[in-house]
């Protein structure tokens, strides 16, 4: 009987660990991986088969899990600075066990891997983005004039912004895109902002972060860059509008070009038909600046 009830206690302990997976999403990461003897998959869509098996099973028996995204490389790099042999289950461990409190993860809820994956990858771009431009806007160090830290004073500054703009649309789920050109390339940030029943905003506070920052690095560094909204409301059409960066502010974009530039393809230039319900327009005046809304000259 004590036997039967320590299994019990053994079970019910199991479903209060929570666990991480480390996930190679694509191809070329899961070959990366085959150089090591230890790592046995030789097939890429049965690793991926079985680590949803395995998902499932956990989900199953009351388990939570959180999948991270893998990276080969920052792997052997890990193994290297903790003087581990890259070649054991044991490293490949230690490494995802620190994937769960500093990288990318997305918890699985029982959906298909199919669309767990892109929400994966989409999160470590989300990341990447704000530490690249978090990285940018530290280096900028203080103004010479004034002394003042410019990457603060622009965050100070982003952060006022996005909430006049918040302020100022109309009712509805708000989408919103931020794009700065930086090298080597375009550093794009979304945000959603949905209202409740009681019709407050609500924000995902890492998709805010990200998203200020970015725009912070566009105001600090002066690049060419701009900001769109889409506002949605059930039963009227969307509004569309948007504003570019202009020196250390917004400058509202003509109904017009809100147009073209919804209505145009990137590479191409070929003109693109505008979509139905969408009302394209100019934006609603922010107002005036507060006092406090960051570092300029």
């Amino acid at each position: 009987m004590a036997h039967i009830d320590h299994q019990t206690m053994r079970r019910v302990l199991r479903r209060e660990i929570a666990g991480t997976i480390g996930l190679l999403t694509d191809e070329h990461d899961f070959r990366a991986m085959r150089r090591y003897r230890s790592f046995t998959f030789d097939s890429h869509e049965t690793y991926l088969q079985q680590v949803e098996a395995l998902l499932k099973t956990r989900a199953s028996q009351g388990g939570h899990t959180t999948v991270a995204l893998f990276d080969p490389q920052e792997y052997a790099e890990f193994c290297a600075d903790a003087g581990l042999d890259p070649d054991v289950p044991s490293s490949r461990t230690r490494f995802t066990a620190e994937l769960a409190s500093t990288g990318p993860t997305v918890p699985y809820d029982g959906q298909p891997l199919a669309d767990l994956v892109p929400t994966l990858v989409d999160e470590a771009v989300r990341q990447a983005t704000w530490e690249y431009a978090s990285t940018l806007l530290a280096r900028l160090g203080a103004c010479a004039s004034c002394g003042e830290d410019i990457g603060r004073a622009a965050f100070t500054r982003a952060s006022g912004l996005l909430v006049r703009i918040l302020d100022t649309a109309g009712p509805g789920n708000r989408h919103l895109v931020c794009s700065v050109s930086a090298t080597p390339e375009t550093l794009v940030s979304v945000l959603h902002a949905d209202e409740d029943d009681d019709g407050a905003i609500q924000l995902d506070e890492a998709e805010a972060l990200e998203f200020t920052t970015v725009l912070a690095l566009g105001i600090a560094t002066q690049s060419p860059g701009g900001l769109v909204m889409r506002t949605s409301t059930s039963g009227t059409t969307d509004r569309v509008y948007g504003w570019r960066l202009r020196g250390e502010g917004l400058a509202p974009l003509t109904a017009g070009e809100v147009f073209d530039a919804y209505c145009t393809d990137i590479e191409s230039g070929d003109l693109i038909s505008p979509e139905s319900d969408v009302d394209y327009c100019a934006p609603p005046d922010l107002g005036q600046e507060g006092p406090t809304s960051g570092h300029h000259h």
